[in-house]
């Protein structure tokens, strides 16, 4: 079995309903939700006309290899409605593979981790709520020092 990190993220429709929903099919289809994160509401990051976020982390047991989560976690985000809007842009449901144990992995349409975890005070707060002490496998910096040297400003507060 794996553990995953996955970031959900929505800044469309019914935010909560959109997360929980993206939640219960995660535990459908991909495994176990060991742990969640606090919802936080979340600024735009890279494209700032738009929406504010709601942001979560979810750590997952799962038996799923890499190639088969993408895919499981895109059809989730098909399922739920998403469509292909721009880059960073607005978003009914986006699950991005944030990690899968301690693996480095790189393709054309994956990279674990994701690479710009060290950049998004989005993804670490959820994370170090969740996971502090979880180590980057290619920084080796806890998620705790990584929020703690994170470059970016945008406020991430939770709502719940």
């Amino acid at each position: 079995m794996h553990t995953i990190y996955l970031l959900l993220g929505t800044n469309l429709g019914e935010k909560a309903v959109n997360l929980s929903r993206a939640t219960q099919l995660i535990e459908k289809e991909v495994g176990q939700v060991l742990a969640s994160s606090s919802i936080y509401e979340t600024m735009p990051w890279g494209i700032e006309d738009q929406p504010i976020f709601f942001n979560q982390v979810l750590q997952v047991s799962s038996s799923l290899e890499v190639n088969q989560l993408l895919k499981t976690t895109q059809s989730i985000e098909q399922t739920l409605g998403r469509k292909k809007y721009r880059h960073w842009g607005e978003r009914l449901i986006d699950i991005d593979i944030l990690y899968v144990d301690d693996l480095v992995y790189q393709s054309e349409a994956l990279s674990v981790p994701h690479p710009q975890i060290p950049n998004r005070r989005f993804t670490l707060i959820p994370l170090v709520e969740i996971a502090p002490d979880f180590m980057h496998p290619l920084l080796a910096l806890t998620q705790a020092a990584l929020l703690a040297q994170c470059p970016d400003k945008l406020e991430v507060k939770p709502i719940r």
